[in-house]
């Protein structure tokens, strides 16, 4: 299993005592004494041995936004980190450029027993691996009443391990990236502001996306990936629920959610749309804005996104379902081919037939055609075969749309709040967080999801946080030090207040 996925978690343990941090290194060593002739799939070095007495933290996953993580925990030389990676090149390189870090190669999925040591023998555990992984690795940090902090959402699976964590003793910190994570942060702190004022919420829109930069969406969907399009894709197809002028408003999975899509003025530089993202209603009592008529969570893309998307499901691109022609020993296929086969054409139909057929399926659209035709999907180019049609397009578009030498992204989020003062007057107040990527450093999500994630970590480290269980950073003991360090980070929101 390839542990470099976008997905966060992490844990945090306290110092024992001298008995326990001696019962833990003797572990340590005993680990290392079984993996001494092992092959490099797991291999412990002696320098974990010399780490009694500092905070040990354990991080599962070496892809791009562990390296802020680990860059931030190790300006204090008191930490010392141990790098945890199915992937040896990726997480030697990320553990040489760092004081007191380390990597180990192991597979988390295959090798429960040796992870759960290094569990055990940690103070904080920094898991960045795919969230459907999270309830195991919290499973192992509560028997060995190690912390744990997750920046992805505190799902079912987890919140129903709530009070084993309480009765562990131990703090499992959900939520804490760039969404979910640093749009709670920014949210909760104008709520509490407005209610310490007297006033209350009227309504509550948030908008977030991970974005290229302008002058590097240059492609049909303005968009581009760090990561598999698997997840992304996905998303279309997934149901949504929001509260608008007190009214719950419902879209089904299977391809409604894209025809909710709606422009976007949110910054004069950019073209924007958005759409509804997952439940928004489910935060209106944990948030403590139950006076709010509007409640909307949603995502943001250039103009144009949705539509090409649509024009991808019709034809059957965006699909989950095996189909034997794209299985892997199957005869090689092209492009042409694939959508010959999907619209249940031969494939010696004539290309104005074929283009005839694509644009009767994408419902006339001629744009949702020139879409197609510009990502290559016409073409002769032979096709790695993925069993499915997502996940052929996701390989292909993995590739097709990546990054370039050079280029940066952004991350855009706004919040739009609508404010009843005391006075009974309203007002609208305009929270904006807009970063771009650099380069020669961190991607711009990479920094909002890193960052946060590592001050979480060390607010537990340094025991800022004590409350016990399955947390969200919704307390101000919490969202306040996250933002005020963030600030020394360079990542800090913009306000602005109109009368409505």
């Amino acid at each position: 299993l390839s542990v470099t996925s976008h997905t966060y978690n992490m844990a945090s343990g306290r110092v024992g005592t001298t008995i326990s941090v001696i019962g833990r290194s003797l572990d340590v060593f005993r680990v290392f004494q079984r993996n001494i002739q092992s092959p490099d799939c797991f291999r412990i070095s002696t320098r974990l041995m010399s780490s009694v007495g500092q905070q040990r933290v354990l991080v599962l996953g070496s892809g791009y936004v562990s390296e802020p993580v680990v860059e931030y925990l190790t300006r204090e030389s008191n930490t010392h980190i141990t790098l945890v990676s199915s992937v040896k090149p990726e997480a030697e390189s990320l553990a040489n450029k760092y004081q007191n870090t380390q990597a180990v190669i192991l597979d988390v999925q295959e090798q429960q027993e040796d992870l759960e040591q290094l569990v055990k023998n940690n103070h904080l555990v920094i898991s960045l691996l795919p969230y459907t992984l999270h309830p195991l690795v919290a499973e192992m940090c509560i028997r060995q009443k190690t912390n744990m902090v997750t920046a992805s959402y505190k799902t079912p699976a987890m919140a129903q391990l709530h009070q084993s964590a309480v009765e562990a003793g131990v703090t499992v910190m959900n939520e804490v990236g760039l969404d979910p994570g640093i749009d709670h942060c920014l949210a909760m702190e104008c709520f509490d502001r407005v209610k310490a004022e007297g006033g209350k919420i009227t309504s509550f829109v948030s908008w977030a996306g991970g974005l290229p930069a302008p002058e590097c969406a240059d492609n049909p969907l303005g968009y581009k990936f760090s990561w598999s399009p698997r997840g992304v894709l996905l998303n279309t197809l997934s149901q949504a629920k929001y509260l608008q002028d007190g009214q719950v408003v419902s879209i089904p999975a299977g391809g409604s959610l894209l025809e909710s899509t709606r422009p976007m003025d949110l910054h004069p530089e950019f073209d924007l749309e958005g759409f509804p993202n997952r439940d928004s209603t489910i935060y209106s009592e944990p948030y403590g804005i139950q006076t709010a008529q509007t409640l909307l969570r949603g995502t943001l893309r250039y103009k144009g996104y949705s539509n090409a998307c649509i024009g991808l499901q019709k034809v059957g691109l965006i699909n989950t379902g095996n189909h034997p022609f794209l299985a892997p020993q199957s005869p090689e296929l092209t492009w042409r081919d694939i959508l010959c086969n999907l619209l249940e054409k031969n494939t010696d139909i004539s290309d104005d037939a074929l283009r005839a057929a694509i644009l009767d399926k994408v419902g006339g659209e001629d744009d949702r055609l020139k879409v197609i035709e510009k990502l290559g999907l016409l073409s002769s180019e032979p096709v790695e075969k993925q069993t499915t049609p997502l996940d052929t397009l996701s390989n292909y578009l993995a590739k097709k749309l990546a990054y370039g030498p050079g280029e940066r992204d952004m991350v855009l989020l706004v919040h739009l709040i609508g404010i009843e003062k005391s006075d009974g007057s309203r007002v609208q107040e305009k929270v904006s967080l807009l970063q771009y990527g650099d380069p020669q450093g961190y991607s711009a999500m990479a920094k909002t999801v890193g960052y946060p994630t590592a001050i979480a970590s060390r607010l537990i480290l340094n025991g800022e946080i004590q409350d016990r269980g399955m947390l969200v950073p919704f307390q101000r003991t919490v969202y306040q030090p996250i933002l005020d360090r963030l600030k020394e980070e360079n990542v800090q929101a913009d306000y602005s207040i109109e009368k409505q």
